[in-house]
């Protein structure tokens, strides 16, 4: 038998209202804000990943589906949103029709790393990204944009952590000054955090080994050597969330794992899911559009994994989904009624009514047993006498209440079930 490949995880029928529901609310609350979907290409250019997210980056290095298509061209199915985002704008010009484009998507990734609680090596987030102006209104945006989409789904045992990382002048010298700590630790060092330390220091404070978090304990944070405006900017962001009540905390070891970042960087982490507690995170990336070959155009956003937070969810049982229901189950008593059974289907599906009939030649008895796990409103029998008097039976399973109805006068079933 051939099986879903590792990492990989079909979305059955009995799950897929809750995917619905999800996609509904992140919808509805972009909407609310003014954000407009934008989907594109599943894979892009490899360059284009390498170039924006960075070649020193676990995702680049590590975890990209790269291959050569018949063209020699190397292309990547996309492990992040942010870049494919920016390259749509700049190849559209969207920025020289609208001075700042409120975009938001929902799409699956790829990323061929370990598969762990919630991660799997093709999911899928919904992200925003507003890309054309360096106002911090926008940063604090974002952050209440995912807090306000978790919090209507029902979620309560989050924690919204927020960093800046400045400008890139005062992070390079800052960078310095964390090697010059390091050095003398370097040795003592996981293997990963040594490779970092010569690609990308920032994401030392991710290492998860144990002897790692003791040196980092004590080492010099960004953010006390943040510039003037960096230290501004982070500030009215803080006031920002105060006001829109959303509870935060100051984490300084906090660090994206993308080059592209500056200044607002936040998670929001989720006490429901285990060690793999992010559910979402993002930031600023004023640099990033230039650095893909565009104009120089300051943005910010946020991605957020759904898989993830569908886990977390479920753990605090927090999607109470109405049981899914069928409008009406249409029961053939005679098996040569068949093709009038589906006939009269048809043309009460054509009414907006959801409605199912038996494909199987089965008794009435199973019918009726399908009727009832369908959990349908109502059951309509065709055939005997009363269809010799050009009449159905209409049923409602509710309360057992039973109606004779002529075939002529159909309108009666699609009123009065549409006005259930």
């Amino acid at each position: 038998m051939i099986k879903a490949i590792t990492g990989t995880k079909d979305i059955l029928p009995d799950q897929i209202a809750r995917w619905h529901y999800l996609e509904m609310i992140v919808s509805y609350i972009m909407e609310c804000f003014n954000y407009k979907e934008i989907r594109t290409p599943v894979f892009e250019e490899t360059s284009l990943f390498a170039r924006g997210i960075g070649e020193a980056t676990d995702i680049v290095s590590k975890e990209m589906y790269t291959f050569i298509d018949r063209s020699e061209t190397s292309v990547t199915l996309k492990p992040e949103m942010t870049a494919s985002v920016v390259r749509a704008l700049n190849e559209h010009s969207l920025d020289k029709k609208q001075g700042l484009n409120k975009l938001y998507y929902i799409s699956p990734m790829f990323r061929q790393e370990r598969p762990q609680a919630g991660r799997y090596r093709q999911f899928h987030q919904f992200g925003a990204e507003a890309i054309g102006s360096d106002n911090p209104a926008l940063d604090a945006e974002m952050i209440v944009i995912a807090y306000d989409i978790l919090k209507s789904l029902g979620l309560n045992d989050l924690t919204v952590k927020i960093n800046s990382l400045g400008v890139p002048v005062s992070r390079e010298n800052y960078k310095n000054i964390l090697r010059e700590y390091l050095t003398p630790h370097l040795k003592n060092l996981s293997e990963d955090s040594q490779k970092r330390f010569e690609t990308n220091i920032l994401r030392i404070f991710d290492s998860k080994a144990e002897n790692d978090q003791k040196i980092m304990e004590d080492a010099p944070l960004l953010i006390e050597h943040l510039d003037d405006n960096s230290l501004e900017n982070f500030e009215k962001v803080k006031q920002i969330l105060l006001h829109a009540q959303i509870p935060f905390e100051i984490d300084p070891k906090l660090v994206r794992g993308l080059d592209y970042y500056t200044h607002t960087t936040f998670e929001i982490l989720s006490g429901s899911v285990g060690s793999q507690s992010a559910l979402c995170g993002g930031g600023r990336y004023d640099g990033l559009s230039e650095q893909l070959g565009g104009t120089a155009i300051p943005g910010v956003g946020f991605a957020a994994g759904i898989e993830r937070i569908l886990l977390a969810c479920e753990n605090e049982k927090s999607l109470d989904l109405p049981t899914e229901s069928i409008d009406l189950y249409l029961v053939r008593l005679d098996k040569e009624l068949q093709n009038a059974a589906y006939n009269l289907s048809l043309i009460l599906r054509r009414n907006d009514l959801v409605v199912e009939l038996d494909y199987l030649q089965r008794s009435v008895k199973a019918q009726m047993r399908e009727a009832n796990k369908f959990n349908a409103k109502y059951v309509l029998f065709i055939g005997g006498e009363e269809y010799e008097r050009n009449e159905v039976v209409l049923k409602n399973m509710s309360d057992g209440e039973q109606q004779n109805i002529n075939l002529e006068d159909l309108s009666t079933i699609i009123s009065k079930i549409i006005g259930e």
